[in-house]
C-alpha cells in the first residue's frame, strides 16, 4: 500500500464517511419508498421499511453501474480529485441532509452529493474543473424527473380509473392493497439502483485519486456490495419525519392512487438508471404523487406544499455546494 497517493488511514476514513452518507441517504429517503404504503395502511411502518430495504439491496443484482460511472467520471474532472475534494463533497452533502431531515423537508440526497462535488471542485480548481455536459444533464433532470413522474403517475391513474369504473370500491381496494406491495417493491428497486450507485461512484473516485484503481479498471465488487448494504440498512431505520409530508400532505391517497404513484416513480427511475442519469428519487415520487392527485382536479393537490418542496429542490445544489466548499477549505487545513 506504499504506492497510495495519501495514507491508508485517510483512505479508510473517507470510505467510512462515504458509507455513512449512503446510510443517511437510505435513512433520509426511506419516506420515498414507504410513504404511500404507510399512508394507505397497507403495511405498518416497521414492516414497510423492511420491505423497502430488502428491495433496495436486491437492486445490486439487477442494474448496471452506469450511474456510478456518471458520478465517478462525468461530473468533475477526475484529475483534480483528491481526498480533500471527496471529504468536502461528503461533508457538505451530509450536513444538508441532516438539516432537511430535521425540518422534515423531502430534499434530494442525490443533488446534495452533486452539489457537494461541485462546491469542493470549484473551491479547489475553479469552474473549469466541472464537466459541463454531466452537470447540466443532472440539473436538467431536476425538472425532467418529476415531470415524467407526474405524467406517468397521472396517466396510470386515468387508466386504472377507466378499468375499475364498474367495480365496487371495496373490491378495488382489496386488489390494490396487494398491487401496492408490488409497486412499492419496484420503486424500492429503482431507488436502490439509482441512489446507491452514486456512493459507489464517489468511492471509486476516491480509489482512483489514491492510486488504488484507474478509470479503466472495473469497479471493485466490495465497493458495490458495501454501498447497497449501507443504503438498505439506512432505509430499514427509516426517515419518519418526512413520511407525513410525502404520504399525506401533497394529496390524499388510497390503495389505487398509491399503486399508480409508486409505479410512475418506479418507471421513471428504471429509465433514468438504464441511461446512467443520476436523478432524485425524492423529486420523482413527489411528481408522481402530484400527478395522481391532479386527476381528481387541481384542488386535490396541495400546491403550496408542493411549492415548498420545489424551493428545497432549487436550494439543494447551491447550499450543499457552499457547505462543501467550506468543508474542503477546513479539510485542507486539518487533514
Amino acid at each position: 500500500m506504499d504506492t497510495l497517493n495519501f495514507s491508508l488511514g485517510v483512505l479508510v476514513t473517507l470510505v467510512i464517511v462515504a458509507l455513512l452518507f449512503d446510510f443517511m441517504n437510505g435513512f433520509h429517503d426511506a419516506a420515498n419508498s414507504i410513504a404511500t404504503i404507510v399512508s394507505t395502511r397497507v403495511l405498518k411502518p416497521h414492516h414497510a421499511v423492511i420491505w423497502a430495504a430488502a428491495f433496495n439491496f436486491l437492486a445490486y443484482f439487477l442494474f448496471e453501474l452506469k450511474v456510478a460511472s456518471t458520478i465517478g467520471k462525468g461530473t468533475i474532472d477526475p484529475s483534480i480529485v483528491d481526498h480533500y475534494v471527496v471529504f468536502g463533497a461528503l461533508i457538505g452533502a451530509i450536513i444538508w441532509n441532516i438539516i432537511t431531515w430535521y425540518y422534515g423537508i423531502p430534499s434530494s440526497s442525490s443533488h446534495a452529493l452533486v452539489g457537494g462535488l461541485v462546491g469542493a471542485a470549484v473551491a479547489k480548481a475553479g469552474f473549469d474543473s466541472l464537466i459541463s455536459s454531466g452537470v447540466l444533464k443532472i440539473v436538467a433532470f431536476i425538472f425532467v424527473a418529476p415531470f415524467l413522474g407526474f405524467m406517468i403517475g397521472g396517466t396510470l391513474m386515468v387508466i386504472v380509473s377507466w378499468i375499475c369504473r364498474n367495480m365496487a370500491p371495496r373490491k378495488v381496494d382489496k386488489h390494490f392493497r396487494r398491487l401496492q406491495l408490488v409497486s412499492a417493491a419496484a420503486y424500492s428497486l429503482g431507488h436502490g439502483g439509482n441512489d446507491a450507485q452514486k456512493t459507489v461512484g464517489i468511492i471509486w473516485m476516491l480509489l482512483i485519486a489514491a492510486g488504488a484503481s484507474t478509470t479503466s479498471d472495473p469497479i471493485p465488487g466490495w465497493v458495490v456490495l458495501s454501498c447497497y448494504t449501507a443504503m438498505g440498512l439506512g432505509t430499514m431505520f427509516g426517515g419518519w419525519r418526512i413520511v407525513k409530508t410525502m404520504g399525506n400532505r401533497i394529496t390524499k391517497l388510497n390503495q389505487a392512487r398509491g399503486f399508480c404513484a409508486n409505479s410512475g416513480g418506479a418507471i421513471t427511475l428504471f429509465v433514468a438508471t438504464a441511461f446512467g442519469i443520476p436523478v432524485s428519487t425524492t423529486h420523482t415520487i413527489t411528481g408522481a404523487i402530484a400527478g395522481v392527485g391532479s386527476t381528481r382536479g387541481a384542488r386535490a393537490v396541495r400546491w403550496g406544499v408542493a411549492g415548498g418542496i420545489v424551493w428545497a429542490w432549487i436550494l439543494t445544489i447551491p447550499c450543499s455546494a457552499a457547505m462543501a466548499a467550506l468543508a474542503w477549505y477546513i479539510g485542507s487545513m486539518v487533514l
